[in-house]
């Protein structure tokens, strides 16, 4: 099991020097595309030794953040976690961390080595504004989790001329699993945006829901060869988290994750156009969960750095802290002196799992 942040450290930066030579190979019938990666290289290693700099004083600084930018979404998908934790829905925006905020966000990431942001909502393409902004830093990698309903020839531009936005189209397996969540046509939509986007010569990745009963199927071969065949370049699998009790079975349990850790294996010597990924399936190999700051955190619409998506308690608003002051949130420290990052889980997140120990942390520290 890994303890030491230095042995954490390699392995997060050995990590994300294989993500880029995998993107790079990917793409190599892709001139312009290549060449990105080949210059990204450049920027990880420069990264590292920041983030290297920070380690060698006992500051551990991630190399990913995730951030949710956006609290509506044009899609009501069924069995959303979003919606159904309240960081999605269709209120009026205005409570939303502004522009400004992200820039300085962003900022603060990359002079402390964080490379990777990944962009998420509700349905991110609804705050153009952010998008924008992000656009400006192009030492920052920023996947874009989107449903891909909402990509049309001027977002296919802005992709085009800032290779560092990737879009992540969301897919729940064929047109009848997709459909049937996210609402008839959206499988149809997705398949033109991915045939769209392959023409243009972009990089772009599918996330997808894994579930018991789609696990064998979003997995396959002719699954995976039909997005490749479609140019898709990327591939993230994402446990599914339960809503509520009633759907806790359709979560991948310790089964299903030995099996698709097999499979994955099988399947990145068969489709070397594609880099397959699944989260949060390497929590074994790096000791256990990263949430809390360990390989990532949250910051939600509203600016509330969160330990996970999947875990959406704070004590800690942007608007009042830098990026570094928020690593180091008492609740952050809590979890990870608790060792709660280790425990193990039924589901997308280990956290999800202690839900009522975040609690009582939140509550012991308002007394």
């Amino acid at each position: 099991m890994i303890s030491q942040n230095t042995t954490l450290e390699s392995y997060l930066n050995n990590g994300i020097e294989r993500l880029v030579k995998n993107a790079i190979r990917a793409s190599w019938k892709n001139p312009r595309q290549s060449l990105f990666f080949l210059r990204f290289a450049g920027i990880v290693k420069k990264a590292a030794k920041i983030r290297q700099t920070f380690a060698d004083s006992g500051e551990h600084i991630p190399s990913f953040l995730i951030a949710s930018i956006a609290k509506n979404c044009n899609l009501h998908c069924a069995g959303c976690y979003a919606r159904a934790n309240q960081s999605c829905d269709d209120l009026p925006a205005n409570e939303e961390l502004p522009a400004s905020e992200w820039e300085r966000i962003f900022t603060e990431s990359e002079a402390l080595g964080i490379q990777f942001i990944l962009l998420a909502g509700g349905e991110p393409l609804l705050r153009p504004d952010v998008i924008e902004t992000a656009s400006h830093h192009r030492r920052i990698l920023f996947p874009i989790f989107t449903n891909g309903t909402m990509i049309d020839e001027k977002v296919r531009v802005l992709f085009l001329k800032n290779r560092h936005l990737i879009p992540m189209l969301s897919l729940e397996g064929d047109a009848l699993a997709t459909d049937f969540r996210r609402g008839k046509g959206t499988y149809a939509t997705v398949m033109k945006v991915m045939d769209d986007l392959n023409r243009d010569g972009l990089v772009y990745g599918v996330s997808i829901t894994v579930t018991r009963q789609n696990l064998q199927q979003v997995t396959g071969d002719d699954y995976l060869t039909m997005l490749a065949t479609k140019g898709c370049r990327v591939v993230i699998f994402i446990e599914y988290v339960p809503v509520g009790n009633d759907a806790v079975e359709l979560a991948p349990g310790d089964a299903e994750r030995a099996w698709m850790e097999t499979r994955l294996a099988q399947a990145r010597e068969a489709y070397s156009s594609l880099i397959l990924i699944a989260f949060p399936g390497d929590e074994k190999n790096s000791g256990g969960c990263l949430a809390a700051g360990r390989g990532f955190f949250h910051i939600n619409a509203d600016g509330r750095a969160e330990p996970c998506p999947f875990s959406p308690y704070s004590d800690t608003n942007m608007k009042d802290v830098s990026v570094r002051q928020a690593l180091q949130s008492p609740l952050f420290r809590n979890i990870r002196d608790g060792h709660l990052l280790l425990q193990e889980h039924v589901g997308g997140c280990t956290l999800f799992a202690q839900e009522e120990r975040v609690r009582a942390m939140l509550k012991e520290e308002s007394k």
